[in-house]
């Protein structure tokens, strides 16, 4: 490998890393999907200030996940977020009304009634969570869009990437990215039941989280394996040089096979998500799901774009003209900016453990009514 393809993977690597934990960390999201699931008002104030606590975590990571692939892979970025907008304009608007539910709900002079800010707060919950599974979806099932990169240079209509007429609305009704989409919503609701669980000490919310936990993950398990099964039966793309773009049957579960690292690490990280959520769910004094569960899937999510970006397979494909496909190769930036960026990148790891010691110290203890009601700021 070159520089430039060195340096093409280690970008891929890390987008893998940032959409992995953006998936964990969408257990906010999950947290707030069940807000008004017939629970009290004391255990709900719990609920909701546990989120809040956290609820920045995801954005920033929603919006770095979103940076680095602009800079690092900018055609998929004209591409999928300037094509199919409509998509990503539903994720972005549901993550905009949680942002200022949080800090408007309990405010004085508040004339809509927390109610409304909880109902924006599920609205995310439910509509973030799908939306952004869809999303990752058309990673492996495409999307109706061809790539002229000559058309720069048209002074009347300089557009690369041109879309589908319907600019995303396409993905969401299609039942295969949906049935992700509904995994991923059934996952967060699972992981926020394991952090509810290790986060907040009262008695009524780890009873009613243990019980929500093996519910939720047993449904999550079910969509999860379906749509595995259409995953490794899937046709894909693999460019097998320069202009010449293969179909092939399977080409996922090849990927796996030939990729074997990623395979095994795969299926760790389905075993480390299933203990976590059924020791949980059947070990009453044990609180540590939420790790177990985590970091499974994080390692899952790493291989899923794993397969679907390397081995010059097409991590976008398009439905309607296979050599509009993007890959990892036809679709960075330049070796310049690669190498500018990779430097940058350095700070990663120092960012990471400035959140982790905060989380650390937010979490030292268990949540409680008695903390809660001795706080400045509730959300």
């Amino acid at each position: 490998m070159n520089t430039l393809e060195c340096l093409q993977a280690y970008w891929w690597l890390l987008i893998s890393v940032l959409g992995a934990l953006l998936v964990f960390l969408l257990f906010v999201q999950g947290g707030q999907s069940m807000l008004r699931c017939g629970i009290g008002e004391e255990q709900r104030q719990l609920m909701v200030n546990s989120l809040g606590r956290k609820w920045e975590f995801t954005f920033t990571t929603l919006v770095v996940f979103g940076g680095a692939f602009f800079a690092a892979f900018p055609l998929f970025y004209s591409t999928s977020f300037g094509g199919a907008y409509w998509l990503w304009m539903l994720i972005l608007l549901s993550f905009v009304v949680q942002a200022f539910s949080y800090e408007f709900r309990r405010k004085k002079g508040n004339i809509y009634g927390t109610a409304t800010y909880d109902g924006f707060l599920m609205f995310n919950g439910l509509v973030g969570c799908v939306l952004l599974g869809v999303a990752v979806s058309t990673f492996f099932f495409g999307g109706e869009f061809t790539v002229t990169k000559s058309a720069i240079l048209d002074p009347a209509n300089p557009v690369i990437s041109t879309w589908a007429d319907t600019h995303g609305l396409e993905a969401i009704v299609r039942p295969v990215n949906l049935l992700l989409g509904f995994a991923v919503f059934f996952l967060a609701r699972t992981l926020a039941c394991l952090y509810f669980i290790n986060n907040i000490d009262d008695a009524v919310i780890d009873t009613r989280m243990r019980r929500g936990a093996l519910i939720n993950g047993l449904i999550f398990a079910v969509l999860f394996v379906a749509y595995v099964i259409f995953l490794l039966c899937a046709w894909g793309y693999r460019v097998s040089a320069p202009g010449l773009v293969d179909i092939e049957p399977n080409i996922y579960l090849h990927n796996f096979i030939n990729m074997w690292w990623f395979g095994a690490a795969f299926l760790v990280g389905v075993v480390m998500v299933l203990y976590g959520i059924f020791r949980t769910a059947l070990t009453k004094a044990w609180r540590g799901g939420i790790w177990w569960a985590g970091i499974g899937v994080v390692l899952v999510v790493i291989c899923l774009f794993g397969v679907a970006g390397y081995g010059g397979t097409a991590y976008l494909p398009s439905t309607v003209d296979p050599a509009s496909s993007l890959t990892i190769a036809n679709s960075s930036s330049s070796l310049f900016t690669l190498k500018v960026m990779a430097w940058v990148s350095i700070s990663v790891p120092f960012v990471l453990g400035y959140i982790w010691i905060v989380w650390r110290k937010m979490n030292a203890t268990p949540l409680t009514a008695e903390e809660l009601s001795q706080e400045h700021h509730t959300y």
